[in-house]
């Protein structure tokens, strides 16, 4: 027997709908102060989908350019950052909100606690205590694979953290 009202809601009560629908959202807010569909959509960071699995894990193009994009369903965020490639958590390691890309800045902000972290996930400021949280990651040709079941805390595992990142040669 059903005790609780929102067992019969017909709305998807996961995380990841509601930060999809959220960022539906921010989009149709910018239209409305009127900046275009096109630019609003261009504010945010590339969306990503893992190009292929490898067991358990998502695999993606190495990025051809500097930039961030971000797997929504996979809770990636994978990086290109000056010739090194890192793959984060897409959560704030303060209270798990999902991070957002600031270009103009080239930082990390979360929006709930306003923490910032530099392009290779470390603190800048905030309330979170440490950096993001970083998967560990290997080459397989041209794809990057993320290991999303060995993330790596800075604070309890620093070597991990440190060691999770995958050096590209200058040009590549």
């Amino acid at each position: 027997m059903n005790d609780s009202p929102c067992d019969e809601c017909p709305l998807d009560p996961s995380r990841r709908a509601f930060l999809q629908l959220a960022n539906v959202a921010a989009i149709g807010a910018l239209m409305m102060v009127g900046i275009p569909a096109e630019l609003a959509a261009a504010i945010r960071p590339e969306l990503l989908t893992s190009a292929r699995r490898v067991g358990a894990d998502p695999s993606y193009p190495i990025p051809a350019k500097d930039g961030v994009q971000i797997d929504k369903k996979d809770q990636v965020i994978l990086v290109r950052w000056k010739n090194d490639v890192y793959a984060f958590n897409l959560s704030c390691p303060h209270q798990n909100t999902a991070l957002r890309w600031n270009d103009a800045d080239a930082e990390f902000q979360c929006p709930k606690h306003h923490s910032k972290y530099k392009p290779d996930g470390t603190f800048i400021s905030g309330r979170a205590t440490r950096n993001m949280d970083r998967f560990s990651v290997t080459r397989s040709g041209a794809d990057i694979i993320v290991h999303v079941d060995r993330m790596h805390k800075n604070d309890a595992e620093s070597a991990g953290w440190t060691a999770s990142v995958i050096q590209l040669a200058a040009g590549a």
